[in-house]
């Protein structure tokens, strides 16, 4: 079997362990602003997990493409240090705060220039947003087959095999490729880079192509900025501490009565 080509799509988001004190809302420009670091979101870290165990197993080349208004190489570069082989970003103004479709459709002329490719691996949603919406659309404007919340993922004779989830379980479904697959949180974390790895990475000289949005052939007036029409702060519950005392089973009874109070 010759060598499979991967695209995988990861993008960058707030670092999602940061604490709500780190989050604020703009409600005037309807913003929200998160004083955090940069990662790559969980489930395209997921997406990229599967990619590498893939090529472990029948040999692939793996591409990440990440899009934003600006990306971060430095973050990115732990994609290489994870296994994949390349990494391009896709950097322009226009592709700052896109709505799902629009996103899908930079990504789709991104993975069209790029071609040659077997399989797409996407997360099965953003950990921002959790809209879920843009590695489907993708596959639409591609027309590829497309299957989503892969917990594990197979490549046998020419066909992409996954286990998809479901509430009862799991499907085992298998598709031609080139397909398209999103990827859950049950395929497993990206598996650990030691920090050495990571620190030589970033300090390769090895350069990073970046595009723009006139080198993928999308014109910037078709690319939509994500509505939002309203956005106010959450209402403050205030805190309530209380001690329970007395035996066990009597601080199991208070606790259960204070629960049912809350209902």
């Amino acid at each position: 079997m010759t060598e499979i080509r991967i695209i995988v799509c990861a993008t960058q988001i707030p670092d999602p362990e940061a604490p709500l004190s780190d989050v604020s809302v703009d409600a005037q420009k309807l913003e929200v602003l998160v004083d955090a670091p940069q990662v790559i979101s969980p489930f395209d870290e997921n997406a990229l997990e599967a990619a590498v165990r893939i090529k472990e197993a029948v040999g692939a080349k793996i591409t990440v493409l990440s899009l934003g208004k600006k990306v971060s190489d430095t973050v990115l570069r732990k994609t290489l240090a994870a296994g994949a082989d390349e990494l391009i970003l896709l950097e322009d103004e226009a592709f700052d705060k896109l709505d799902s479709h629009s996103t899908a459709a930079a990504l789709a002329g991104a993975i069209q220039t790029v071609g040659g490719y077997d399989l797409i691996l996407t997360g099965r949603q953003a950990g921002d947003w959790d809209s879920g919406q843009v590695g489907l659309i993708l596959g639409e404007m591609l027309g590829l087959p497309c299957i989503n919340l892969a917990r594990e993922i197979s490549i046998e004779d020419g066909s992409v095999v996954v286990k998809k989830g479901i509430p009862e379980g799991y499907e085992r479904v298998k598709a031609t490729m080139p397909a398209l697959v999103t990827v859950s949180n049950e395929v497993g974390e990206l598996r650990y880079i030691s920090r050495t790895k990571m620190l030589k990475m970033i300090q390769g000289a090895r350069s990073i192509p970046s595009w723009s949005v006139g080198d993928i052939g999308v014109h910037p007036e078709a690319l939509q900025k994500m509505a939002i029409t309203a956005l106010s702060s959450p209402p403050d519950m205030g805190r309530d501490c209380q001690f329970m005392e007395g035996t066990p089973e009597e601080k199991a009874g208070k606790l259960a009565a204070v629960f049912m109070s809350l209902r």
